[in-house]
């Protein structure tokens, strides 16, 4: 990863949580933003991870950043985890996802949610979420499945099946009960 594709990132996750970008807006949501503070260090740590130059002492400092909010937080989301520009995490705690899931751009993860891998059957592997994605709290999305651009994921839904665009699903296993998809859930997206 290039600088300039970490700093666009940067600023992206900063704008879906403040709305503005800038160092006072980083540095006042640094601190009292959980969300933001992991995804910071995510982010850091996948750009230290691919310099040789940087990596010796910096990265050992951003990786062990990273997994200390791992544990305060309750939040595991590997660095090595293909995520679009534009992550939010709105609240903290057992926010868990397979490091080889691929999450679009501005998506909101809340609290509990697990997109994970499924070891058998037909849907073996582990999900794509398109762009502009709302996964409610306590959403499990499990298997080789993709969730559709502009879809949302009701609480506690459990999805093992392919979500189309627009759409909203929810229950057990998830259906969809509507395509009014994610509008008014998703914010802050016009950071470019």
């Amino acid at each position: 990863m290039r600088f300039r594709e970490y700093r666009t990132l940067l600023r992206a996750d900063l704008y879906r949580h403040a709305g503005r970008t800038g160092c006072g807006a980083f540095w006042r949501h640094f601190r009292r933003t959980p969300g933001l503070k992991y995804t910071f260090w995510m982010r850091t740590c996948a750009y230290l991870k691919g310099h040789k130059l940087l990596r010796c002492g910096v990265y050992h400092l951003a990786a062990w950043s990273l997994r200390r909010c791992m544990i305060v937080y309750g939040i595991s989301i590997p660095y090595t985890t293909q995520i679009g520009p534009g992550l939010f995490i709105g609240h903290f705690g057992g926010i868990v996802v397979h490091p080889d899931a691929v999450i679009g751009r501005n998506c909101n993860l809340s609290q509990g949610v697990t997109i994970g891998l499924s070891a058998r059957g037909k849907r073996q592997g582990v999900p794509v979420i398109g762009d502009n994605v709302y996964i409610a709290p306590g959403a499990k999305v499990f298997g080789a499945i993709r969730i559709g651009d502009n879809a949302a994921v009701g609480a506690n839904a459990v999805v093992t099946r392919d979500v189309p665009d627009g759409a909203v699903v929810a229950g057990i296993p998830a259906e969809v009960i509507s395509h009014e998809g994610s509008a008014g859930y998703i914010l802050n997206t016009d950071y470019e």
